[in-house]
Parts: C-alpha cells; sequence; structure tokens
C-alpha cells in the first residue's frame, strides 16, 4: 500500500449538497479509513471556500471533490500542494456557467426568493439522476432534503459564484478523474479535458450511473478511488 493509503480522505460536496453526500461511499470503505466531510454552505466565491476547508482539514489528506466541489478541490490543492497528496475530481469540469446557464440560475433566484425554499425541484433533480432512477422517489427526497437543509441563502451564494479557472492554477499531485457514463449535467469531453489540463491525471468512467456518483455508485465509487490510490 502507497503511503496516501493512510491518510485521511476530505470530501467535498457539490451543488446544493451537504456532507451526507457521502454517507452511502463511506460505508463501502474499511473503517480505519479517516473520512473528513467538508461543506460548501458558507463562503462567497471558489477560493474563500477553499479556504474555509483547508483551515479544518488534516495537516496532509487526500482530497476529493464532486461537481461544484471539483473546482473548490482544484483551489485548494493549487494553493496548498504540501497538503494535498492526491486529487479526486468526479462529474466536474473546467467550464464556468454558459450565458444560459447563468440565466437560468438567475431566474430560478427570482422565483424562489418570492417564496418559502422547500428545496431544489423534482425536475432539477431528475436531470442528476441516470434514466431508470429519474422516478426513484427516495432518491429524489434525499437531494431535495440536502438541498433544503442548506436553504435559500446558500442557493444564491452557490449560484452566483464565478466557476472560471484561474490561468495561473497548476495541480501538481497525482489526479484521478472520474466521469459517469450517464451523466446529463457533465459530458465526457468534460472529464477529457479536466484530465488534460492536470499533468499526469487519470480518467476513469462508471458505467450504470448519473451525475450523482456518490448516490448512485457508492461502491463502485470507494473502491475505484481506493484502488487508484493504493497503486501510487
Amino acid at each position: 500500500m502507497s503511503d496516501q493509503g493512510f491518510l485521511p480522505w476530505v470530501c467535498i460536496p457539490g451543488f446544493m449538497l451537504d456532507e451526507t453526500l457521502w454517507d452511502e461511499m463511506k460505508s463501502c470503505l474499511p473503517v480505519s479509513q479517516s473520512v473528513c466531510c467538508a461543506s460548501l454552505s458558507k463562503g462567497e466565491n471558489i477560493e474563500t471556500m477553499a479556504e474555509n476547508i483547508a483551515a479544518f482539514a488534516p495537516k496532509r489528506f487526500v482530497l476529493i471533490g464532486f461537481s461544484l466541489g471539483g473546482f473548490v478541490a482544484r483551489a485548494l490543492a493549487a494553493r496548498y500542494p504540501q497538503r494535498v497528496a492526491a486529487l479526486v475530481l468526479i462529474a466536474s469540469s473546467l467550464r464556468e456557467d454558459t450565458p444560459e446557464q447563468h440565466k437560468a440560475k438567475l431566474d430560478t433566484l427570482e422565483i424562489q426568493q418570492h417564496l418559502h425554499f422547500r428545496g431544489l425541484g423534482n425536475k432539477a433533480i431528475m436531470q442528476t439522476l441516470r434514466p431508470d432512477n429519474q422516478n426513484n422517489m427516495d432518491l429524489i427526497a434525499r437531494i431535495r432534503g440536502m438541498s433544503a437543509r442548506l436553504g435559500f441563502e446558500v442557493l444564491k451564494r452557490q449560484s452566483l459564484l464565478n466557476r472560471a479557472t484561474p490561468t495561473d492554477q497548476k495541480i501538481s499531485c497525482p489526479t484521478l478523474v472520474i466521469a459517469a457514463a450517464q451523466d446529463q449535467m457533465r459530458s465526457l469531453n468534460e472529464a477529457q479535458e479536466l484530465q488534460e489540463f492536470i499533468p499526469q491525471a487519470s480518467l476513469k468512467v462508471i458505467n450504470n450511473c448519473g451525475h450523482m456518483i456518490p448516490l448512485e455508485q457508492p461502491e463502485v465509487l470507494a473502491q475505484t478511488i481506493s484502488n487508484w490510490i493504493n497503486l501510487l
């Protein structure tokens, strides 16, 4: 086993998701594997979110970021190369929001600010799941519950984040990019762009899975990350 195999994992959730996103994956890991689950509930920008996580993270760790969490993880890894031993980016991207995506988020905020926010809507959640899970009401309720707990103010902050990648961002640690074969939110091209952006990064595609890899394929995800770390 590599030295990285003994290090704690720090896991960052995605857009309007909380620390419980990782519960199923954690249950698939040995009890000896330490997992610290971060929050994106505070911070006005990607850099501040990264600093917030660095402040509580162990001295040296494996960093895992899902979707929006991948943007934050890259910022953290670039700023603290001496602390991040390895980086895993799950269903993430280098791309910032398109004008259409930005407008859609602003429209949602405009509607939601006049309502009592009860979490993300079914239509938005269904897009994050593989086709045969899109009527899985337990999964939909689970995702909505996370967003409802975070609330409207977090929705507003996360929706307005600038996701543009700094031109000088450099990642020097071993990196694994994980994509899902049936992801309707992030394309395989985006995963390949990430792989090409980071020196010597590896790419793994998980089959039978939509965007919500930690919820739809937690066992495969845990095994994929563990196997990769043990080969470093």
